[in-house]
């Protein structure tokens, strides 16, 4: 069962710094509550800071209770009357804005609320996501990831938002905001803040139907200074008064306190949050295959231009029926296919005779009774236990298209395999070096776990 929180102590080892002891202390001022159970520490913990267990902690345990009062969002921070009268004109895509701007103005202001909370990131030196690595390398120990291409979508976004939105907003109010003072470099760090420290209140499904938009996003003292894990032992709770860090397994004493910011593979996790779990450890570990990939390898396969031409009508079709897309991507986790229902119709569509091909048109799409492939059947044909039962066909499809991933990479999977197995290699890495590493051996491991399920048998 839960148990009651107690008010912090701030713990009296060497390795807790003043700001750390701050904000403790600022803990205490405004009711959040610290079970005795745990500490926050420097020391034995993932990341630079850390939650470590005192002693044995119980399931059900609540670590920590933190008042709604003091989350940080653009409805708590001091320029909200300000932030909510201009809220139109701050409307962007990422919906972050809001937030940034108060950010700007708490992270600047002396006499902030938030002040003690804030000052745990001085610099944010500490942050160290792929946005903040130069292009050179970037493209030299990230290529074929996938993350140097949304590394430039973001930093072309908010340079954008903050250009067009946050910057015309600050001139328009000069006595709360500095354009000296609040420049792109210092949005830049706050998105990246935003990016490896926020959290969104799940949203509440009373009508399935009518889907919701998502909860802005906000930052949660306390809850932030958890690290992650795939095989996290405590999880955020959300109720009307106060959010709650609450253990989901026995923690043994000395254990680190982990939180899950999701089923995260680890490109995803150097991409928003600046570190990747050692391979193999991380479960959710996935691989893209580039949609346009298979296509290619269906016209690599083609016998004659009859056949190509009759290619290009079936992947106009898949198109139009919005099952494939030029930047779309088809994702293998541990287990195969993760978009099944897609890539089984592709495969399908791309290796029908004429003849079917022709019928399919006329129908538009499948029949009432065809429609039907069942979504437990497509996913148990496209798992890795049931790859080798396709069709041959599909399965050259598959193989070349893995073969052309792998090939998108700057080294081939031997060469990394055999940096991690040797321990000396993998100590003179830089961390840089280190965390590109793992995110790429994980994703090359399960393409050529594809390649070989899928290898033509003659």
């Amino acid at each position: 069962m839960a148990t009651d929180a107690k008010r912090p102590k701030i713990d009296d080892e060497k390795c807790v710094l003043e700001p750390l002891k701050n904000f403790l202390l600022w803990c205490d001022s405004v009711k959040l509550t610290l079970s005795d159970k745990v500490y926050l520490s420097k020391e034995g913990t993932a990341a630079e800071y850390g939650m470590m267990a005192r002693e044995d902690i119980e399931e059900g345990h609540v670590l920590f209770s933190i008042p709604r009062e003091i989350l940080l969002h653009h409805g708590t921070t001091k320029v909200k009357k300000v932030l909510e009268e201009g809220k139109k004109s701050l409307e962007s895509a990422s919906g972050w804005v809001p937030l940034l701007l108060g950010l700007l103005y708490e992270y600047t202001c002396p006499q902030s609320y938030w002040k003690p909370y804030l000052s745990l990131w001085p610099d944010f030196r500490t942050l160290d996501q792929p946005m903040f690595w130069s292009e050179e390398e970037r493209d030299k120990l990230l290529k074929g990831t996938g993350i140097p291409e949304a590394v430039q979508t973001d930093l072309k976004k908010l340079q954008d938002e903050y250009n067009n939105i946050a910057l015309p907003f600050m001139k328009s109010h000069p006595d709360l905001w500095d354009t000296e003072k609040h420049t792109l470099e210092l949005y830049k760090s706050l998105v990246a803040f935003v990016m490896a420290y926020s959290f969104q209140e799940p949203v509440e499904d009373e009508d399935e139907e009518e889907e919701k938009e998502p909860n802005p996003p906000m930052m949660v003292p306390m809850a932030d200074m958890l690290n992650h894990v795939s095989k996290h032992n405590a999880n955020l709770e959300y109720t009307p008064e106060c959010l709650k860090m609450v253990s989901v397994r026995h923690i043994e004493k000395g254990e680190e306190v982990f939180n899950t910011y999701g089923q995260m593979a680890n490109w995803q996790l150097l991409h928003m949050y600046g570190f990747a779990e050692p391979f193999p450890t991380n479960s959710n570990d996935t691989a893209d295959i580039q949609m346009s990939s298979v296509y290619k390898a269906a016209v690599q396969a083609a016998q004659s231009e009859a056949d190509q031409r009759l290619l290009v009508d079936k992947w106009n079709m898949l198109c139009e029926m919005e099952i494939v897309g030029e930047k779309g991507v088809f994702i293998f986790g541990q287990s195969g296919s993760l978009t099944y229902s897609e890539l089984y119709t592709t495969l399908k569509v791309l290796c029908m005779p004429l003849q079917d091909f022709e019928e399919f048109c006329e129908n538009e799409g499948w029949e009432e009774d065809e429609e039907g492939e069942e979504d437990d059947k497509m996913e148990q044909a496209l798992s890795f236990a049931g790859l080798k039962g396709l069709p041959a066909e599909w399965k050259c499809l598959l193989h070349a298209a893995a073969a052309l991933t792998l090939d998108s990479y700057s080294e081939d999977v031997e060469a990394d395999r055999k940096r991690l197995e040797d321990q000396d290699a993998l100590a003179e890495l830089s961390s840089r070096e280190r965390r590109a590493l793992h995110v790429r051996y994980a994703q090359k491991s399960i393409l050529q776990r594809l390649q070989q399920l899928t290898k033509p048998t003659s």
